[in-house]
């Protein structure tokens, strides 16, 4: 018998992002890979919301189109072949919700890493461009050559964020080998209240 409720730091983001996401938000994937949270994302924010999603590798962005194209949803996507440190130069409008998978893209070039300094840029710009209220997921993976590091400069980076501000919570598997995800969540306070 398998667990049912903490399966995995992927599988709570779908919640948290299933639970969060309304139609009509616009929503920003800094990592797209293969698709998945992309077209996760475009089918909860309808027809009348917008999905931006970036990746530096070409085949992610052509991987993820195809997959758009198969369900119909490629007209509230906006797929840039660009790294996620860049989003301020292709984003003028707030966003709604965030999210992050660090690491490599799976079944890809594992040479092929996000990095602590354009991942931090990234979060920072993104941080900038989120409404009150909204929220950004970013799920670590330490497993592979930088991951440590990108993880510890996150952390840090979340740790030092005026908590008048910004709600973070850590979700890290504390009991189990072979270095499951670590999945932040951060939330921006609505300082009008």
């Amino acid at each position: 018998m398998g667990y049912k409720t903490f399966v995995s730091a992927i599988d709570i983001a779908k919640e948290i992002m299933k639970k969060y996401i309304k139609s009509g938000y616009i929503a920003l994937d800094c990592t797209v890979g293969n698709g998945n949270d992309t077209i996760l994302l475009a089918h909860l924010v309808g027809k009348e919301g917008k999905v931006y999603g970036f990746d530096i590798q070409s085949i992610a962005i052509e991987i993820t189109k195809e997959k758009l194209m198969k369900q119909g949803l490629e007209d509230r996507v906006i797929l840039i072949n660009d790294s996620h440190e860049f989003i301020d130069k292709y984003i003028l409008q707030k966003l709604d919700f965030v999210i992050y998978n660090l690491g490599y893209l799976p079944k890809g070039n594992k040479q092929i890493i996000t990095k602590a300094a354009s991942t931090l840029a990234s979060l920072k710009k993104a941080l900038s461009l989120l409404k009150n209220n909204g929220l950004i997921l970013v799920t670590c993976y330490t497993g592979h050559k930088g991951g440590i590091e990108e993880w510890l400069a996150v952390k840090n980076y979340f740790e030092s964020l005026d908590q008048k501000e910004f709600n973070v919570l850590e979700f890290n598997f504390i009991n189990q080998k072979n270095n499951p995800p670590i999945l932040y969540g951060v939330e921006k306070k609505d300082r009008r209240v």
